[in-house]
């Protein structure tokens, strides 16, 4: 048996809004779950949490040098990929604030979050046409897990872009596919009045520059969303093709060159190849046995990397969602492949409110399925998911776009039973898919909830954490340390909290140099006279510190501030 949306017999009026389908009722429930989902996050982001670190704190200094008129870098400092788009939305609030700081440099990551949040349930409601499973979808990327918040907030390189960039990619593709010129009405083969763009050619025009615009962006900023970039673009080649040709095609062709120009100008001045970045990143240099690949892309990664997992772990329980996903998948594919197969009357529209051919609903979903699946293979087969399953679950962040796709062959069986019961005959096996939907539908919301009430609790510590390291910061300035050596992880989020008034250079563990993404603290480091020394207390690097002490009294002098140890030069 197959689920999907009820045919609308030909020449039938519009369906009228279920009892309690009230646009106002659910529009005010709608606007509730933004509020909520937009506030919890402002919340975390006012108790400095999620914890940021020494990557973020890279792009938080890419967007100070561009505040100042320092520097514009095209990459993330230290390396030939990932585009500095977050630096440059943070560059403005650094300027207006008149420095920078860990929350302005997260507030263009929390306004992204509510676009996507508003792009997904426009796009849900093109789709789908029905305001409750829009809410529903509202309700459930409002939640925010560990891993979720952190792919959300933290200007990290190109995590907060890519949903937003995702659903308005698709959104736009089903507008214009809808609305292409030359569709013809049901009722007297004329043109179709109903569709949008009908008559508005400037701003169907604009709609074809802005999904270039974001598609050459994205290949510049990250390469994780190219699937939904591939998936959304095969359905304006089926149903726009013969536009594709004209000034559209060629108007997409010229916002997408605009939008990766910085990646073409630097692979071009420098003869670099960012795809080489790309692979060496995603551990295609490494080595992970097929087990740990399958167990971490499969098992660990789908429950870690949408949001239904714990800080740091996902209990045995909550792993459902690996089991659930690949049937989500496979049902959402196949009946969105079969709708699209139906013959539908030319013009004939989507039920809801927002009329949308059913051809283009069903390519759009099935896009939507297919980019999943390609997002899910392409981290499977990387070593990243065998051998940092936990941290790289990140990968999977995209797969979020997709939620309307996999969940409403879920809702539609949930509300509706299975299609023979459409025929008057509600049989024993539609109650009894119908009671599974639900009980999906509900562990689905129950689990990703229990999952944001977790992360929640890690917010004191998170705060104290955050609170050691301003003392941390103040107490360096009040002895007029300028230049230390630290950590990696400890070294460009020092420079950063203390807006380049201490410099740090990375050391190793055995206190040899390491990686320093802006070479020129390095430089300054090493040209100063007595740099200080800065470790976590109980980390590796103090203990190798402390050895040193004892070994050679005399040359440093430690101050211990609680979470940290400071040792000067004497």
């Amino acid at each position: 048996m197959t689920v999907g949306v009820r045919e609308q017999p030909r020449g039938a009026d519009p369906p009228r809004p279920r009892p309690g389908a009230r646009p106002g009722l659910v529009g005010w429930l709608t606007g509730l779950a933004v509020l909520a989902g937009v506030g919890y996050r402002l919340w975390l982001l006012l108790h400095a949490a999620p914890p940021t670190n020494s990557d973020e704190a890279t792009m938080g200094l890419a967007a100070l040098h561009i505040a100042r008129g320092e520097g514009f870098p095209v990459w993330f400092y230290g390396q030939q990929y990932m585009g500095t788009l977050e630096a440059y939305l943070a560059a403005p609030v650094f300027a207006l604030a008149g420095g920078p700081s860990l929350l302005g440099l997260r507030l263009p990551t929390l306004a992204l979050y509510a676009l996507f949040l508003l792009l997904a349930w426009r796009l849900t409601l093109r789709l789908t046409g029905d305001r409750w499973f829009g809410l529903l979808m509202v309700a459930l990327l409002a939640l925010g897990s560990d891993r979720i918040v952190k792919n959300q907030l933290i200007a990290g390189g190109g995590y907060p872009e890519m949903n937003v960039a995702g659903a308005a990619l698709a959104l736009l593709a089903v507008n214009l596919a809808t609305g292409r010129p030359g569709r013809r009405s049901a009722d007297n083969g004329r043109p179709d009045a109903r569709s949008a763009d009908t008559g508005r050619p400037g701003r169907r025009l604009a709609r074809w520059a802005a999904w270039g615009f974001l598609a050459g962006l994205m290949l510049w900023v990250d390469p994780l969303v190219l699937p939904y970039v591939a998936a959304t673009g095969a359905v304006l080649v089926v149903f726009c093709r013969r536009e594709l040709w004209g000034a559209a095609g060629a108007l997409l062709g010229a916002t997408a060159v605009l939008g990766a120009a910085p990646l073409l100008l630097h692979s071009l001045l420098t003869g670099r190849n960012p795809l080489h970045a790309v692979l060496a990143a995603s551990g295609a240099n490494a080595s992970a046995g097929w087990p740990d690949r399958l167990h971490g892309g499969l098992v660990l990664g789908p429950g870690l990397g949408m949001g239904f997992c714990a800080p740091g772990q996902c209990a045995t329980w909550q792993l459902w969602w690996a089991l659930a996903l690949p049937l989500l998948l496979a049902i959402g594919a196949a009946t969105a492949w079969r709708a699209l197969r139906i013959p539908h009357p030319a013009g004939s529209a989507a039920v809801g409110p927002d009329a949308v051919s059913p051809r283009v609903v069903a390519a759009a979903r099935l896009a939507l399925v297919l980019a999943a699946v390609a997002t899910l293979g392409a981290y499977t087969v990387s070593s990243s998911a065998g051998l940092t399953p936990v941290e790289s679950s990140r990968y999977l962040s995209c797969l979020l776009i997709s939620l309307p796709a996999l969940l409403w062959p879920v809702w539609t069986v949930a509300r509706h039973g299975l299609r023979p019961a459409a025929i008057g005959r509600r049989g024993v096996g539609s109650t009894l898919a119908q009671s599974v939907a639900v009980v999906l539908l509900a562990a689905t919301l129950g689990t990703a909830a229990h999952a944001t009430w977790r992360a929640a609790q890690t917010v004191p510590a998170t705060r104290a954490a955050e609170a050691r390291h301003t003392e941390l910061v103040s107490t360096l300035r009040q002895l007029g340390v300028r230049h230390v050596r630290a950590g990696y992880w400890t070294c460009n989020r020092l420079t950063f909290a203390s807006a380049e008034q201490v410099v740090c250079a990375v050391v190793d563990d055995t206190l040899r140099p390491g990686f320093d993404r802006y070479p020129a603290y390095r430089r300054e480091v090493d040209s100063a006279a007595a740099p200080a020394w800065v470790a976590p207390a109980g980390s590796p690097l103090a203990e190798v510190l402390d050895e040193r002490q004892r070994v050679t009294p005399g040359r440093l002098d430690l101050i211990t501030i609680e979470g940290w140890r400071i040792y000067l030069p004497r």
